[in-house]
């Protein structure tokens, strides 16, 4: 493409992104609705069904015994750290969860509305290798855990600059979340995640927050979300809890995330995997407002099926992405902002199979009613792999996204009868008034499409999708420029991270 061809389309976008309705707005208000697989009757058998898991084989809470206490002060039955629950406490503890709260950024121009009609695009999550087609796959660093976030922030098709996008495996395990909140803080201007990987790092992340937006606005407001995982089935271990419990008592939102792999940590079938979910993420979800009543939570989900024959998982498959939507009903039924599905291919290239696999299950997000969806991008090799050309690609259908979300407005300009009182029978319509009045806006504008006729294509070099994405990432690396923060802010978060980092010594476990 030609300088001039491209900065003519880049000051197109640029221009289209400060219209309310263009990509580029803090986050997408859906305009089409849910789609609802299951009748009243089969939704009221899921509920019973994760009822009678709660109540007769219950859910264990191992090593946290405050949570416990929490658990039978609320009136569970407790045995040892065996947790049983009527039908109907954990819904009544629920009602006090926001069913909308907003995320603050500190650009407040891109604060976040997570629930009800409101999507979040966020990119991958928890990759510890990255690849991409100069130096294939490779332990991720610190360098390429800021690219991510650097690549995110520089596309109008994300909302959200996500959290541990990649592991940096060069830094200690016990001081890396202090580089990595650095570096969301510094190079992005959205709302960004936590570590939960100890109840300590949950604490530093919420209160470099509070050096950030200070700390009464923490209080009163969320700022960082911790994602949290159950560990299936129906175990909740002592690490996930404390850190679910310091996002709540902070005010702060928890993601609560069963990640089922049917036929290894659940049943086979897809009805058995999401009645199991349910009764998981409404434990975690409900124990976050016995920490603190009124703190905002997610409901999370993160359904996955298994290859039988070799027990290797699967990503991107039409089970989980169809069971997605009956997760959507019930947590609408529960009044919980959801944060279900995702991008997902167990693909090693971006290919066909990862586009394919990752187009069925990002639209089973959508249609599901996500409000918070993490994986949006970068997610190849069955979540081990963050793709740097994967995540280009990725971009450009949340792009898309946007205007599919968006519907099909209904209004006398649009439906443009007098414009075809302009043009008459048999003639074009590329002059008209019409055309010209909505040209720069009336379709998706593609960042890595080719749609040249196949010779000019040819004549080019034949480029393929992958290799276009591979040239659009260095460029945006290179044209990279990080939103202002106050130096003040800038020290204070420094002098925090540098001392905790000078109070222990380096821990790679």
């Amino acid at each position: 493409m030609s300088e001039a061809k491209r900065s003519g389309r880049q000051a197109r976008q640029v221009e289209r992104a400060k219209k309310g309705g263009g990509m580029g707005r803090p986050y997408i208000t859906r305009n089409i609705p849910t789609y609802d697989v299951l009748s009243e009757e089969n939704l009221l058998k899921v509920e019973a069904a994760a009822d009678r898991i709660l109540a007769e084989t219950g859910i264990e809470f191992r090593d946290d015994p405050e949570a416990l206490e929490l658990w039978r002060g609320a009136g569970a039955k407790v045995d040892g750290v065996l947790v049983k629950f009527e039908p109907g406490m954990l819904r009544e503890i629920l009602r006090s969860a926001p069913e909308v709260f907003t995320q603050h950024a500190r650009n407040p121009a891109n604060s976040v509305q997570i629930g009800g009609k409101n999507v979040v695009f966020s990119p991958a999550y928890g990759s510890p290798f990255v690849m991409d087609l100069d130096r294939g796959r490779r332990f991720g660093t610190l360098e390429d855990f800021r690219n991510f976030i650097m690549l995110a922030q520089s596309s109008p098709n994300f909302h959200h600059s996500g959290g541990t996008i990649c592991e940096p495996t060069d830094i200690a395990v016990n001081k890396r979340h202090l580089d990595m909140v650095t570096a969301h803080i510094e190079l992005s201007d959205r709302p960004f995640m936590g570590s939960v990987t100890s109840e300590e790092r949950a604490e530093d992340s919420i209160e470099m927050s509070r050096i950030l937006f200070g700390r009464e606005f923490v209080n009163d407001n969320c700022v960082i979300l911790g994602n949290v995982n159950v560990n299936s089935p129906l175990v909740w271990d002592g690490t996930m809890t404390k850190v679910l419990r310091a996002y709540a008592r902070a005010n702060q939102a928890a993601v609560i995330v069963p990640f089922i792999l049917g036929g290894a940590m659940g049943p086979v079938t897809n009805a058995g995997g999401i009645a199991q979910s349910l009764a998981e993420t409404m434990a975690g979800c409900a124990l976050t407002q016995l920490e603190r009543k009124g703190a905002p939570v997610i409901f999370g989900n993160f359904l996955s099926s298994m290859s039988l024959r070799s027990g290797s998982p699967t990503f991107g498959t039409p089970e989980p992405a169809i069971g997605s939507m009956v997760i959507g009903q019930l947590a609408r039924r529960l009044k919980l902002p959801l944060r279900c599905s995702g991008n997902f291919t167990t693909s090693k290239l971006p290919d066909a199979q990862a586009m394919m696999e990752g187009t069925m299950s990002m639209l089973a997000a959508i249609h599901c009613g996500a409000n918070f969806i993490l994986h949006s991008a970068g997610f190849l090799d069955g979540l081990l792999s963050m793709s740097y050309e994967k995540f280009m690609l990725d971009a450009d259908l949340c792009g898309a996204l946007h205007s599919y979300l968006d519907g099909v407005v209904i209004d006398d300009d649009h439906l443009g009868v007098e414009a075809f009182a302009e043009v008459g029978p048999g003639n074009h319509f590329f002059g008209c008034s019409h055309t010209m009045a909505h040209y720069e806006t009336a379709f998706w504008d593609s960042d890595l499409s080719d749609n040249e006729p196949y010779e000019k294509w040819e004549a080019a070099g034949s480029v393929d999708a992958a290799t276009r994405a591979n040239g659009l990432w260095k460029r945006r690396l290179a044209e990279f420029e990080a939103p202002a923060l106050d130096p003040g802010l800038r020290e204070g978060l420094r002098d925090y991270v540098e001392a905790k980092k000078r109070g222990m010594a380096d821990a790679w476990y």
